[in-house]
């Protein structure tokens, strides 16, 4: 039985019919085939025409490697082209990878050489590890000529070693310029994630770490020069191409007098402080000092951990710039402007007050230097003699915000346009301010404290300085550390010029007969010193103290001592330089008082003002380098003894030396205020001042 429709005869195929079906698929293949080839043509066509260069460039770089050569640094110079940071010519040897033969072998005879220690040793192959083949790679840098002689002898068993002459940074005067240039060191793998700079990984190269190193890093960089070599694909060396010299940064001139620099910071001895020297014609600040102090040659060689513990251990703080960066207390230096402030309120000078010793308020009892008084006393003579009283009296008249506004046009609390990376520019303390501060209202208290530059009142050595030079000429004279030849006048103050007269003549008693500052006259014929000094309380003298007889802070502990500060300008008739010092906890301001007076004979005397220096450096055991390096001798002893086997030591004696290892946050001294309104930074209230 047959289902379904009829079935379909199967389809014939011919043999034209399969010759049709051929050719098709033969030409869809073929134009596939074509269209292939043309994209492989055109792809070659644009990578031998178009990215010619490109290629080319990148075929070069495989045959040809280029290392850096770093560049000279440009100098340092004073204001007369005498060298503060020079460069010297040292030796170092670095390490090509590729060209080393048998590296557990040659890293040894390196150290027996060499004298590597095992940190050293250590470094030098975790660097080897990570570096390319045709890369140096530092061995050790400032080599004495014995040792880099004793390396060249030995280069037939040392393949891939290369012995070099490079430069290193040099300051002459050493820690006496510190503080004010900074030093070089090595870059930070931060510095070269900022820059992505391959100089800053070239063996030898530095860049500035601190001070004017650091600021004007880029100024006297310069620019590396290159030398290239040919390398197979894997980066074997075969032979040295071309090389391109570099060139030497820039010289960077300051307005520094070398010398004087020098000097002072010598002339400080084995006391803790800073000063300044300007000149009051321009502001050029001649000298800034702060000691004690590190070596910056040290700093830029590399510090050892004992060294650098060593300083951080010091508790006169030589790792801190204290011109810029400590605060204290202005003491009786502010007399002089205060009584400036006073006769632009139109205060006569030949009012007097009078000066019993103690000044009540309330309850309270402020007293003056002179516990038996100074009697009745005008203008000129309190501020010859430092009258504590009269400024109490005669500030609260006429109100704490003359004072405030005639400080800050003096130069206190101001921060000055300098090339430094911090400045700390302290208080100057008024209504206001207090309000803002510490949400409290002004009082009496704070009134007599701010008059005599004790209470809440803070500045720096650079900012008395400043002071000085501008009670000095009359002008609102900017600070500057940078030399230029060409620079308009500073500003007038805007003071009469004979309140300005008094205020000098005034200045001039101080060191005169019958001054505070009466042995600090300059012994140079027709050369006068006009100053104030000053005493700084950071320990409040109690009563208790009084009636024990405890009222002197030039005795006691040396953290619990008066500071000791001065301000100077010379000569009084026509003043040309201006100064001011603080030196901590030395008791009183005739130290600074003399450290300024021989700064300015050496800028009128120079061979009689080091014939004094030479006169006192005995007794404060020689000059800087030779008290450092005994410091250092006497502190690797004490750690050797402490580290002995049979030194004993109970757990309170451990913690006091960890603890000594921390250095304080800052160099500040700290100001007093009123018992009742301490700010954060005080230790005691104060009820007078000495000088």
């Amino acid at each position: 039985m047959r289902f379904g429709g009829p079935k379909r005869p199967p389809r014939l195929v011919t043999e034209a019919h399969q010759s049709f079906s051929f050719t098709r698929r033969t030409l869809a293949l073929g134009a596939m085939q074509g269209g292939v080839g043309l994209l492989l043509a055109g792809r070659m066509a644009w990578l031998t025409i178009a990215e010619k260069d490109r290629y080319t460039a990148l075929a070069e770089s495989n045959r040809a490697r280029s290392t850096m050569i770093p560049p000279q640094r440009g100098w340092m110079i004073d204001r007369v082209g005498q060298p503060i940071a020079i460069n010297r010519s040292d030796f170092r040897v670095d390490l090509i990878p590729d060209l080393m033969e048998d590296r557990d072998a040659e890293i040894t005879l390196l150290q027996h050489i060499l004298g590597l220690a095992p940190d050293d040793v250590q470094q030098l192959r975790d660097n080897l590890a990570k570096a390319a083949g045709f890369q140096p790679v530092q061995v050790i840098e400032d080599l004495d000529y014995e040792r880099f002689a004793a390396i060249n002898l030995r280069l037939p068993d040392l393949p891939g070693v290369v012995p070099a002459r490079g430069f290193s940074r040099l300051y002459p005067a050493g820690a006496a310029v510190a503080h004010l240039v900074g030093y070089v060191g090595s870059a930070s793998v931060d510095d070269y994630k900022r820059d992505k700079n391959p100089l800053l990984i070239t063996p030898g190269f530095k860049i500035g770490k601190q001070g004017l190193e650091k600021t004007f890093d880029l100024y006297m960089r310069g620019v590396p020069g290159a030398k290239r070599a040919e390398v197979t694909a894997r980066g074997r060396l075969v032979r040295e191409l071309t090389t391109q010299p570099e060139s030497p940064g820039k010289t960077l001139q300051l307005t520094i007098d070398a010398g004087l620099q020098d000097y002072v910071a010598e002339r400080m001895g084995d006391q803790s402080g800073s000063g300044c020297v300007i000149d009051c014609s321009n502001g050029d600040i001649l000298a800034m000092v702060s000691m004690p102090a590190y070596d910056p040659n040290s700093f830029s060689r590399g510090i050892t951990h004992d060294e650098w513990d060593m300083l951080a251990g010091n508790d006169h703080l030589p790792l801190v710039n204290k011109a810029l960066q400590g605060l204290y207390p202005a003491g009786s230096t502010v007399k002089p402007m205060n009584a400036l402030a006073l006769l632009e309120a139109g205060v006569s000078p030949d009012d007097h007050v009078l000066c019993t010793g103690t000044y009540k308020v309330g309850n309270s009892a402020f007293h003056c230097y002179k516990h038996s008084g100074h009697g009745s006393i005008d203008m000129h003579h309190a501020i010859q003699q430092s009258c504590d009283i009269y400024f109490y009296t005669m500030v609260r008249r006429i109100g704490t915000e003359r004072v405030a506004a005639m400080a800050k046009r003096l130069g206190l609390g101001e921060k000055f346009p300098l090339p430094v990376s911090s400045q700390r520019f302290g208080t100057v303390p008024d209504p206001a301010w207090k309000l803002k501060r510490y949400h409290k209202e002004w009082t009496v208290s704070d009134t007599l404290n701010s008059a005599i530059g004790q209470g809440y009142t803070l500045v720096n050595p650079l900012q008395i300085a400043v002071m000085a030079a501008r009670i000095a000429s009359g002008r609102a004279l900017v600070p500057r550390l940078v030399h230029r030849k060409h620079d308009q006048p500073a500003e007038p103050l805007g003071v009469d010029p004979a309140h300005l007269r008094f205020i000098h003549e005034a200045m001039g008693a101080v060191v005169g007969p019958g001054g505070t500052a009466g042995g600090a006259r300059i012994q140079l014929p027709g050369l006068d010193m006009g100053g104030k000094t000053g005493s700084a309380q950071v320990h409040h003298i109690s009563e208790a103290d009084r009636r024990a007889g405890r009222t002197s802070g030039t005795v006691g502990a040396w953290k619990l001592r008066d500071h000791g500060l001065f301000i100077a300008f010379a000569p009084v008739e026509q003043p040309r330089y201006a100064a001011g010092f603080i030196m901590e906890h030395a008791g009183h301001g005739t130290f600074a008082a003399g450290v300024a007076r021989d700064a300015f004979t050496f800028l009128y005397d120079k061979q009689r003002a080091l014939d004094t220096l030479a006169k006192m450096q005995p007794g404060w055991g020689g000059d800087i380098a030779t008290r450092m390096t005994a410091e250092r001798a006497a502190w690797q002893a004490a750690q050797a003894k402490a580290a002995t086997p049979d030194a004993t030591a109970d757990e309170g004696d451990v913690s006091a030396q960890e603890n000594a290892a921390t250095p304080p946050p800052v160099a500040a001294a700290t100001a007093v205020a009123p018992p009742s309104e301490t700010p954060d930074n005080a230790q005691a209230p104060a009820n007078g001042a000495t000088d």
